[in-house]
């Protein structure tokens, strides 16, 4: 009974200190794909040669040891790979065979305690990457052994098999299997109260073992949605879903079971816009999607992911290699609506293309600091923690759309006004006149890419110099005040 009651006060402190949606709003993610982050013997030079699926030796304890690579770019917070016991050669970590048991391959369970404790001591948050859905069966769906998978090791805890074929039918996306032969996904049953049960049971033991602070939830869409609400409050933590749907009426609504799914509208017009260099327009209508969509379920455009690369699509300079539109795009990811999350490699410009092309080593860069990516990503990061920090209504915000023409695009968002363009590394030189920017009269402005200070006409509008298709984040001085930006104490 003691030990009862002990490990009852212990969940309870456990939930109280837990982050909750608010602390997120403000973080920023850097998503590392553990087995291609960084080795236990800090290697650089260890090949990985993507197209073979197989593991590349990246651990926990190499992801401990790199953490100041990550923090000094000014993220407060790391996504990692699912952490559960795998298939054979799963080194992404989404063919799980045993819930309760960690991924050798990663390193022990002590190791992954040591990791959270680390993010912990310098201030950062542990996101852990999870799979409701489905176990893993290396064959035929005729043939899976149901008694490998712990602890759903019956055949009546998941659902009857069917392929996956009508993706317009919600039943099937929900009820039916992922994978073919080579790769059995069985479905788990989780409309069962029994499996429910045991769920709940695991995502809490799993988020009080490992300290974590949030959870991302794979393949959202592929499981009934009221399982969510009572298993996210087992877990007590922040979870996010990948809802990987470029419908805005079809993703955001699934905001209604948990507390942010991944931004896969925006996602998607950030790609059109910035990269295929579409008319900025694209951009404008999914800004308001999820403001139209608010009744349908789309609750908070500030707790939304949102994300320009992932692991599981074609990398941004894959189609372009042009640096002034991945810095906009970059700019608009961080300093938009949003939790932004920037995935290991998008800032040493890592070019890999559809999975598994994008899930390149990132030892191979030798963690170089001097890219001109990683200090882009630093700078917009520390300007977006600063701003966030010094005006509380920073991160509730929600981004306005000032002006727009088709390559062109003013916003706000609190303090920071962005100009961004996909006119590319060609734009040339000229200067812009903002508008609706609303400035203070006769404030000194500045811009905190550039370090340029302007003055704010009597119209509260400034004159801008645009210069290669670059962006620019204007903010008053007097908000750079203790940030050490641009000379500023």
């Amino acid at each position: 009974m003691r030990l009862l009651i002990a490990a009852a006060v212990a969940s309870l402190i456990r939930a109280s200190a837990a982050a909750s949606a608010a602390d997120w709003r403000s973080r920023s993610i850097y998503q590392v794909f553990t087995d291609r982050f960084a080795r236990t013997d800090g290697s650089t030079t260890y090949p990985c040669d993507v197209n073979t699926n197989i593991y590349c030796g990246g651990t926990w304890k190499g992801l401990e040891n790199k953490l100041d690579y990550i923090k000094n770019m000014g993220f407060t917070a790391i996504w990692i790979s699912p952490i559960t016991a795998q298939v054979t050669e799963a080194y992404h970590g989404y063919y799980q065979t045993d819930l309760y048991n960690v991924n050798e391959k990663f390193g022990t369970a002590d190791e992954l305690k040591s990791l959270a404790s680390a993010l912990h001591s310098k201030g950062m948050y542990l996101m852990v990457d999870v799979v409701p859905n489905h176990m893993a069966f290396a064959g035929c769906p005729d043939k899976v052994d149901y008694g490998r998978f712990k602890v759903f090791n019956k055949a009546d805890h998941f659902h009857s098999y069917c392929p996956m074929e009508n993706m317009a039918n919600q039943t099937e996306v929900e009820d039916c299997w992922l994978g073919n032969c080579n790769m059995t996904m069985p479905d788990i049953k989780t409309e069962n109260q029994e499996v429910a049960d045991e769920m709940n049971r695991w995502i809490n033991s799993l988020v009080s073992n490992y300290s974590i602070d949030g959870l991302r939830i794979d393949s959202v869409k592929n499981v009934n949605k009221d399982f969510f609400p009572p298993w996210c409050r087992s877990a007590g933590v922040f979870c996010m879903g990948e809802v990987s749907e470029g419908l805005a009426n079809y993703t955001y609504p699934y905001q209604r079971y948990m507390d942010s799914v991944l931004d896969y509208p925006l996602y998607y017009a950030m790609t059109r816009v910035f990269q295929q260099q579409s008319n900025m327009s694209d951009l404008v209508v999914n800004l308001a999607a999820c403001t139209k969509n608010a009744e349908a379920g789309c609750k908070d455009s500030t707790l939304l992911g949102t994300f320009l690369e992932n692991h599981d699509n074609p990398r941004f300079p894959y189609a372009t290699k042009d640096l002034s539109l991945v810095k906009n795009a970059l700019a608009f990811t961080i300093l938009s609506d949003g939790i932004p999350i920037v995935y290991q490699g998008q800032e040493q410009h890592y070019d890999g293309g559809d999975d598994p092309g994008c899930r390149e080593a990132l030892w191979l860069s030798g963690y170089n600091t001097d890219a001109p990516l990683y200090k882009h990503v630093a700078y917009l990061n520390q300007i977006r923690n600063h701003i966030s920090a010094k005006h509380a209504s920073y991160s509730t915000y929600q981004t306005n759309v000032l002006s727009y023409t088709s390559d062109v695009i003013q916003l706000r968002k609190d303090a920071i006004r962005t100009i961004l363009t996909n006119q590319g590394e060609q734009g040339g030189t000229y200067t812009l006149t903002t508008q609706g920017m609303q400035f203070t009269s006769g404030a000194t402005v500045v811009d905190v890419l550039t370090c340029t200070k302007y003055t704010a006409n009597d119209k509260g509008e400034v004159d801008v110099k645009m210069q290669g298709g670059s962006p620019s984040a204007l903010v008053e001085e007097g908000s750079l005040t203790g940030s050490t930006m641009c000379g500023y104490t």
